[in-house]
């Protein structure tokens, strides 16, 4: 791998962690749900993802999952089901707050399911993510040089482009969050960030290998 292929990699990466997807989706509400270090664990689950991917790439059984559509595509429908649930939860728990008058406790408000599970299930489940790994990470490999060692090369600086990329996010959305003091912004979050974890389990139910 050349220092070109490299550098078009980081570029390419860049982009793609830039361009609002699923995975911003989650980190934005699970941000505004629970603040930013919560985002920041939801990038986590994320990234744990991404390295299963590259170590799935490495061996080889990436390509045998993407030939497993029936498996994969029930992956993809678990996760997304995850996710709505996890959103529908905290609508109605905002909703069940307003009603009596009072703002979502951390307890009633906030879903089951930690941050980072969240996000590693949604990576995890996301046929994108795999084609990714399968049909665009291989342009920028060297077959007559060490496959391994690039690969480790492209993980660290995947991973560490789209740890900046999403801590940005929930850094913005947390900072939002606190500035939503009075009951109706607060009430009105919640309701964001339930409806942005459906959105994002919808999204990945729609998205097609």
């Amino acid at each position: 791998m050349t220092l070109e292929s490299w550098l078009l990699f980081c570029a390419t990466e860049l982009a793609l962690s830039l361009t609002p997807g699923i995975a911003v989706t989650l980190v934005l509400g699970t941000a505004l749900e629970s603040g930013a270090a919560a985002g920041v664990r939801a990038s986590l689950g994320i990234l744990a993802a991404n390295a299963l991917y590259f170590a799935l790439s490495a061996t080889g059984v990436g390509a045998l999952l993407a030939a497993s559509p029936r498996v994969f595509g029930f992956v993809k429908w678990a996760g997304a089901l995850y996710l709505v649930v996890l959103g529908g939860q905290a609508i109605l728990a905002a909703i069940a707050a307003r009603r009596a008058g009072a703002l979502p406790s951390a307890a009633s408000a906030s879903p089951a399911g930690s941050p980072f599970a969240r996000g590693f299930v949604l990576q995890a489940a996301n046929p994108k993510a795999l084609l990714f790994f399968i049909a665009i990470l291989p342009q920028f490999i060297d077959p007559s040089a060490g496959v391994a060692r690039q690969i480790g090369i492209l993980a660290a600086s995947s991973i560490a482009i789209e740890l900046a990329v999403l801590s940005a996010y929930a850094g913005v959305a947390g900072r939002a969050r606190q500035l939503a003091r009075d009951a109706r912004w607060s009430l009105a979050l919640e309701l964001l960030s339930g409806a942005l974890l459906v959105f994002a389990g919808a999204g990945l139910a729609a998205l097609r290998a």
